[in-house]
């Protein structure tokens, strides 16, 4: 079984880790505030991230942003041996992966594998994972966290992944403001809530609905301005407005993401 040093215990990873823990993984983990749960069940603290992957034969990384991704890399990118693979499964773009890879010594393999699905799907381990590059020696890891989807050479995964969020992003913003109308007019908000969910944007109305998912206006506006920043995307700038207003009021910035719905419905 592959040793595995898994950075990143926030609302996703932590769930993550514990999977990989189950199937029977050696594990080594950093951040002892959130850590303890997973060492009880036999994981192993490392007193840094450098000391936690020296050991690993893959080493994965779940963090929030991609300044987050490059400030672990400063740390542990010396200390990959040759033969190790990185799975990063952040959102942080294509770019933040092509940057990544550069700095890796030879032999050291970079997958990017981001994730589709919140909180609930890695808890019941049902995450869909876009795997890109030279995923064929890790899929078997990385399949007990989900559905493992090969989107081709390295950094489509990435790229993959900011075109799913912008879509998904894109839509709760729409079916933000359809419900401003909504009640503009006058209409139930059940009634305008459930023809909406009858209709194409049902998916994107659970979300923009959903509770407890741990998806915040921050989030949203950091996936937003990495699509943004990569194509002239108008409607999307939009949508980035909406969600720089939620997420500059402190009380809805690490909320869920329904908080900043009913803000823009409040305007």
């Amino acid at each position: 079984m592959e040793k595995i040093a898994f950075l990143g215990l926030g609302h996703m990873g932590a769930p993550m880790a514990r999977h990989l823990l189950d199937a029977g993984h050696p594990l080594t983990v950093r951040t002892p505030a959130k850590a303890a749960p997973l060492v009880e069940r036999g994981a192993v603290l490392a007193d840094s991230p450098a000391d936690a992957v020296r050991d690993a034969d893959v080493v994965i990384t779940m963090l929030a942003t991609p300044d987050a991704v490059s400030e672990v890399a400063d740390a542990i990118a010396p200390e990959l041996r040759p033969g190790t693979y990185w799975a990063e499964m952040s959102t942080i773009g294509p770019e933040a992966v092509r940057q990544l890879a550069a700095r890796l010594g030879d032999g050291v393999t970079l997958v990017d594998a981001p994730v589709m699905g919140s909180t609930d799907k890695a808890q019941s381990g049902e995450l869909g994972i876009l795997a890109g590059g030279d995923a064929d020696r890790i899929e078997g890891v990385l399949a007990h966290l989900g559905t493992v989807t090969r989107t081709g050479a390295p950094g489509s995964g990435a790229a993959l992944k900011l075109v799913v969020n912008t879509a998904v992003i894109g839509g709760v913003g729409l079916v933000a403001e359809a419900m401003a109308l909504a009640d503009a007019l006058g209409l139930p908000e059940d009634v305008a809530k459930g023809a909406l969910a009858a209709g194409p944007l049902g998916g994107a109305v659970a979300r923009a609905f959903a509770e407890g998912v741990h998806f915040g206006s921050d989030l949203a506006v950091k996936d937003i301005a990495l699509a943004t920043g990569t194509t002239e995307l108008p409607a999307m700038e939009a949508v980035l407005g909406h969600f720089k207003e939620a997420a500059a009021d402190p009380s809805l910035t690490h909320e869920d993401i329904a908080r900043a719905v009913t803000r823009i419905r409040e305007r």
